[in-house]
């Protein structure tokens, strides 16, 4: 017998730019393939924020944000066969794609050419909309539900669920490792695991930030280096050095000037998405065959890689726990960068 369709407590934003607060949300029944979980703790990203404030547009309200989800299965339908109840899990950013085009065969269904399906504001195959982690319980297609390994701690886990695989799948992607000269850009809820990550897969990690404010942090977690970026001479320093940097910021760079500090082939990739349109002097890709990219969390295998490395380096968020009524006031100290690194609400207070 599967559970029925039912409502949960969570906290939403009934408008864009309003207060978040707690109300209900349905959640559908367990179907053959679905997973039902205990949601115990969900991250803060500050896409959450972005989505939440209308700041990339077309929000669905009310809005339940949320893709950063760890808890424990409480139920699971008759076909499923990865998971038991019991188990510990995970959500990220996707909850379902088209399952068939080439991207997702491949494991890529970040980039399905279908039409992914993202945790919350989004529509589902149905045309409902979908609601994510701050909330109590959560059902996901097995498919799109990840395994958390023993040796992680479910609050320390959840923000890798966004935040670890928006950095593991460039750094992997673009050869991260032994003799590899990596900067990270913003040292924040994503670039500190970023630091972490590169450093843990052998590269030479250099932190850079507009102050030397977390230099001890930056150092700590794993970074050789660390520049503040506005000290010009910064630029100048380290013209032609990285082979790769990986830029977290949410705010447009001066692009020519970090593309300035590649060697040779190097690749400048943005994780980060700013709201404004930004733009760019071509010559700072010709001269030194330099590549400007972009890249976006990471397909379900990748994910689970992901969180299989992170526990067998020991490598987890660094969070301050909340309880769920203060996720307006969290919400405005990581626009003020008040944060170190990931706030991570403990969903039983819902």
């Amino acid at each position: 017998m599967t559970t029925k369709a039912s409502t949960v407590p969570a906290y939403a934003a009934p408008a864009a730019g309003a207060p978040l607060q707690r109300t209900t949300i349905p959640r559908r029944a367990v179907g053959e393939h679905d997973v039902l979980i205990d949601v115990r703790f969900a991250g803060i990203c500050h896409s959450d924020i972005h989505q939440a404030r209308d700041g990339w547009g077309k929000g669905i309200y009310p809005m339940v944000p949320g893709h950063e989800i760890t808890g424990v299965v409480a139920e699971v339908g008759s076909g499923v066969t990865r998971f038991a109840p019991g188990d510990r899990v995970g959500v990220g950013c996707l909850v379902d794609s088209c399952r068939t085009c080439d991207n997702c065969e491949a494991g890529l269904e970040q980039y399905c050419t279908g039409g992914s399906v993202a945790t919350y504001n989004a529509l589902d195959k149905n045309g409902e909309p979908t609601y994510g982690g701050y909330s109590t319980r959560i059902v996901v297609d097995e498919r799109f539900t990840v395994r958390i390994p023993d040796g992680l701690a479910l609050d320390r886990a959840a923000p890798l669920l966004c935040a670890g695989i928006t950095l593991y799948s460039p750094l992997r992607h673009w050869k991260a490792g032994p003799g590899k000269k990596v900067a990270i850009v913003g040292l924040g809820g994503l670039g500190h695991m970023g630091v972490k990550i590169a450093h843990a897969l052998g590269a030479e990690v250099t932190v850079l930030s507009q102050t030397l404010r977390k230099k001890d942090d930056g150092l700590r977690l794993g970074a050789a280096a660390y520049h503040a970026t506005s000290d010009e001479a910064t630029f100048e320093a380290l013209a032609g050095t990285f082979d790769l940097i990986v830029s977290t910021v949410s705010a447009p760079l001066r692009f020519g000037r970090y593309l300035g500090m590649l060697r040779t082939d190097g690749a400048l990739v943005n994780v980060g998405a700013p709201e404004e349109p930004v733009s760019l002097n071509l010559f700072s890709l010709i001269g030194d065959r330099r590549t400007l990219a972009g890249s976006c969390i990471g397909g379900l295998p990748e994910t689970q890689e992901m969180l299989d490395f992170c526990a067998e380096h020991g490598l987890g968020a660094e969070i301050e726990v909340i309880s769920a009524d203060r996720v307006n006031e969290a919400y405005e100290r990581v626009l003020a960068s008040d944060v170190r690194y990931r706030f991570v609400i403990d969903t039983s207070t819902i």
